[in-house]
């Protein structure tokens, strides 16, 4: 699965055809989830300095770019660890994939486990900080990790990314009532 996928299109204006290649970048991530009295998910903020002030409506599920023929759970196990510092193992549950509004292509599998979010240790990256002072500086790459049921969750998350626990609860509750039958 490429980092990219490219998508051509074709459009009729006037006497003319007009194709438009449109490449979208594709990434992975486990959207970890574990059962106590409620249904709690796994979320981590980004970390940096255009994120340190905004909290609502930014938190995601760790995630992050495939490598060029990389498997895609393969690729959200690696992005797991590099943001969390723990490996994933579990059933993966795949889920259906999401178009951010940035237009990124999010891909998704759900693992039940549990997770002390205190321990968590992310990787690092570099950017210019401040803009155009020709300083670089290294921020984590997510900053903060916590346990959220179902309403707070969707307030913190990127709401395209909210379909996940939408799906997965989903795909609990059914699983639920068909074990009582």
């Amino acid at each position: 699965m490429p980092t990219f996928l490219i998508h051509q299109t074709s459009q009729l204006t006037g006497r003319n055809l007009i194709n438009t290649i449109v490449t979208v970048k594709i990434s992975a991530g486990i959207l970890l989830f574990r059962r106590t009295a409620t249904t709690e998910f796994l979320l981590v903020h980004p970390g940096g300095p255009f994120w340190k002030n905004k909290d609502m409506g930014v938190w995601t599920i760790p995630k992050g770019e495939i490598y060029p023929e990389e498997d895609p759970y393969q690729a959200a196990c690696r992005e797991f660890k590099e943001e969390t510092g723990s490996d994933i193992s579990g059933n993966p549950i795949a889920l259906t994939a999401i178009k951010q509004k940035s237009g990124k292509l999010v891909m998704a599998w759900a693992v039940e486990g549990d997770l002390d979010v205190g321990k968590i240790q992310s990787n690092l990256f570099e950017m210019e900080w401040p803009p155009r002072s020709g300083k670089k500086q290294f921020f984590p790459e997510i900053d903060k990790a916590g346990w959220y049921s179902l309403e707070p969750a969707r307030e913190k998350m990127l709401p395209a990314q909210f379909h996940f626990i939408e799906e997965l609860t989903a795909l609990l509750q059914n699983k639920s009532e068909n074990i009582h039958l």
